[in-house]
C-alpha cells in the first residue's frame, strides 16, 4: 500500500502567471482566509490576505530606504514566518532578496555582500555582530528582532510602520509590482564552493515558475497543500519546495527553526509534500529499523515488503506511517546527494515510497525525477517535462530548457564556461542515461578517481555503499586518485553509534564488518583496502563539509593528510 495520493492532482492554477509576484497575488485572491505562514508549535496562522497586508506594508518600508527595482537585498534570518514576509516584500519591489548561511563567517559574509552588491541586510540580533564585521554599516543593517522603543516594537514593526507611513503618503507600490518581469532576478543562491569562491546563481521568477511547472507536471501537487520550511533558508531546496512551492500552489507553510524538530513538526503539520537530504532520511531509518527490531509485528511488516497485501501488515504501515505524521503525503523526495538503494527499500517496505530527484542551482533546482508510477532504485529518474538531458562526449551531463539560471553574478567568464552557445548547461556531473530515459550519476567530474592502474572509479559510489552497510559508519570519504588502491576515512554515526569509543575494540569489529559488507557489494577495484576511524565529528560547514553536507575533498586532504599518508605508508 502507498500513501501517495494522486487523484485530482495537477498544475497548480497559480503556476499559470509568469512571475513569482503575480503568483502571490493569485493566491491572496483566491484563498485570502486561508492558513499561509505559521510557527511550529503556534496557535495562529498568518492568513494570505494578512501575508499580502504585511508584504505590502515591509516592501513600502524598504522603498523608504532606498530599495528599488533590480537591487539585491540580504537576508539572514532563522526559518521563521517573518523571512517568507520580508522575501516577498523585496519581490514586490522587483528586487533580489537572497540568503546566506547563518553559519558564515564575517569573511564569508563580506565576499558575499559584495558579489551581490546589496546595500541592505534583513537579520536576527544573533548575527548582527558578525555582519558588522563583514563591514555593512548600521544604517544598511535592519535587525528585525532589535527593540525599538518603549512601546515595545521591534526594527520589523518599525519597517512596518514606515511602509505604512510611505504608503500614505503616495508611494506607488502598485507601480512598483506591475514593473516586475519574468526575467527580473529572483533570488541568488550561492554554491557551496566546494573547489573555490562560491558562486552566485541568478535564478529569474521564470526560471523558477518554470522548474516549478515541470515539477508540478511529473509529480503530484496539489492546491492548497502544507509544507513544512526546516532546511536552511540558503539552501535552494528550501526557498524551492517550500517559499516558491506556497507561491505557486497556495500551501501552508510551518517555519521549524530548530531541525531537530523536525520529526515533531511531521506529526504535529502532516504534510502533503516532503522534500529532505538523505542524511534527514538515513537518521529516520535507523531509528525505525531500531524500534522494528524491538517490535515483531513491524519487522515482520517491513520483511514482507510493499508489496504484501497481509491486512496485519497493511494496518501495521499505515498506523506506523500516522505516527510519524507522513499518513497524508502526495509525495516523499530526497535529493541534494546520493542516496543508498538499501534507505529507498526500506522506506518503500513501510509504505512510504520516496521518488530521488536531481538537480543544481543552475538548473532551478530539479532537472530529473523519478515519477511516483515508476520509481527506479538507483537512478534520479527521467528529465521533469519540458527539459532536455544528454551525455557529452566525455560522459558528462548536459541540460537544457527554460529552468536553467540566468547566469552566474559578475563572473561572465564562469557563466560561459557552464553555458554553451546552444543553451546546454554543463553540469560537471558524469552519467549514464538508459533506453527509458533513466538518468543516473555516476559522480562529480572533477572528483572521479583514477587510481594508478588507471581506472576510473566514482569515489561517491563507494561512500555511499560504507554508509549503507550498518549504523555505525556516518561520514565515509574516500581516497584513491592516483594511488595502487583505496581507502577511506571513516566518522561514526551521532546516532547510530552514539555513546560509542572509536577506539574500543568492539566498536572496531562491528565498523570491519560493515566495511567488509560494502567491499562486498563492490568491484574488487573499487573495495577499500584500509580505513582510519576518527574520533572527530564532521559538522555542516565545518572544515571538512559544506553547508548542504556535500565533503569538502580538498580541505579533508589537507586536514587529515598525515593520516592518509599513513594508510599508504607500509604499502
Amino acid at each position: 500500500m502507498s500513501t501517495v495520493q494522486t487523484s485530482g492532482l495537477g498544475v497548480p492554477a497559480g503556476l499559470a502567471h509568469d512571475t513569482l509576484t503575480a503568483a502571490f497575488a493569485h493566491q491572496v485572491t483566491t484563498r485570502p482566509d486561508a492558513p499561509a505562514l505559521r510557527d511550529l508549535g503556534g496557535d495562529d496562522a498568518v492568513t494570505w490576505a494578512a501575508y499580502d497586508r504585511r508584504a505590502r506594508w515591509l516592501a513600502a518600508g524598504l522603498a523608504a530606504r532606498g530599495v528599488a527595482h533590480g537591487d539585491a537585498v540580504g537576508l539572514m534570518l532563522t526559518n521563521r514566518v517573518e523571512f517568507h514576509l520580508l522575501d516577498v516584500a523585496v519581490l514586490l519591489l522587483g528586487g533580489t532578496p537572497f540568503s546566506v548561511y547563518n553559519t558564515s563567517s564575517a569573511e564569508q559574509l563580506e565576499y558575499l555582500f559584495g558579489n551581490a552588491g546589496n546595500r541592505v541586510v534583513l537579520a536576527e540580533s544573533r548575527f548582527a555582530d558578525v555582519i558588522r564585521a563583514a563591514g555593512v554599516a548600521d544604517d544598511d543593517l535592519i535587525v528585525i528582532d532589535a527593540p525599538g522603543g518603549g512601546d515595545g516594537s521591534t526594527g520589523l514593526t518599525a519597517l512596518e510602520a514606515a511602509g505604512e507611513r510611505h504608503l500614505a503618503d503616495g508611494f506607488d507600490l502598485d507601480a512598483a509590482i506591475a514593473a516586475v518581469s519574468p526575467d527580473d532576478v529572483a533570488t541568488l543562491i550561492y554554491t557551496s564552493g566546494t573547489t573555490g569562491p562560491p558562486k552566485g546563481v541568478e535564478l529569474t521568477h521564470a526560471n523558477l515558475i518554470a522548474d516549478w511547472r515541470s515539477v508540478a507536471a511529473l509529480m503530484p501537487t496539489r492546491e492548497g497543500g502544507r509544507l513544512l520550511s526546516y532546511l536552511p533558508c540558503a539552501h535552494l531546496a528550501d526557498r524551492f519546495i517550500s517559499h516558491y512551492g506556497a507561491i505557486g500552489s497556495g500551501a501552508c507553510i510551518t517555519c521549524v527553526p530548530d531541525p531537530t524538530r523536525v520529526l515533531e513538526a511531521l506529526v504535529e503539520t502532516r504534510p502533503t509534500m516532503f522534500a529532505g537530504v538523505p542524511r534527514i532520511w538515513e537518521k529516520l531509518q535507523a531509528a525505525l529499523a531500531a524500534k522494528a527490531r524491538a517490535t515483531p509485528p513491524l519487522q515482520a511488516a517491513i520483511d514482507a515488503g510493499p508489496a504484501s497485501t497481509d491486512p496485519a501488515h497493511v494496518a501495521v504501515r499505515d498506523a506506523l506511517l500516522e505516527q510519524l505524521g507522513f499518513d497524508q503525503l502526495d509525495w516523499a523526495g530526497s535529493g541534494a546527494a546520493p542516496i543508498a538503494a538499501e534507505v529507498l527499500d526500506f522506506f518503500a517496505a513501510i509504505g512510504l515510497p520516496i521518488s530521488e530527484v536531481w538537480g543544481m542551482s543552475e538548473v532551478g533546482c530539479v532537472g530529473t525525477a523519478n515519477p511516483m508510477h515508476d520509481l527506479r532504485y538507483g537512478t534520479v529518474g527521467v528529465p521533469l517535462p519540458g527539459i532536455e538531458v544528454r551525455l557529452a562526449d566525455d560522459g558528462e551531463l548536459l541540460l537544457r530548457g527554460p529552468n536553467v539560471m540566468k547566469g552566474y553574478r559578475g563572473m561572465p567568464e564562469k557563466t560561459a564556461e557552464a553555458l554553451d552557445a546552444d543553451g546546454w548547461m554543463h553540469t560537471g556531473d558524469v552519467a549514464t542515461i538508459d533506453d527509458d530515459g533513466y538518468v543516473t550519476i555516476v559522480d562529480r567530474k572533477k572528483e572521479l578517481i583514477i587510481n594508478a592502474a588507471g581506472k576510473n572509479m566514482s569515489p561517491a559510489n563507494i561512500e555511499r555503499a560504507l554508509k549503507g552497510a550498518g549504523p555505525l559508519i556516518g561520514q565515509a570519504c574516500v581516497i584513491g586518485d592516483r594511488r595502487p588502491y583505496n581507502v577511506a576515512l571513516l566518522v561514526l554515526d551521532p546516532d547510530g553509534a552514539a555513546g560509542l569509543d572509536p577506539d574500543d575494540p568492539d566498536v572496531r569489529a562491528r565498523v570491519d564488518a560493515e566495511v567488509a559488507a560494502a567491499n562486498a557489494r563492490l568491484s574488487r577495484v573499487e573495495q577499500i583496502k584500509r580505513y582510519a576511524l576518527l574520533s572527530d565529528e564532521w559538522l555542516p560547514d565545518g572544515e571538512e563539509l559544506t553547508p548542504t553536507m556535500k565533503l569538502k575533498r580538498r580541505g579533508i586532504a589537507d586536514k587529515y593528510g598525515d593520516v592518509i599518508e599513513g594508510l599508504y605508508a607500509d604499502g
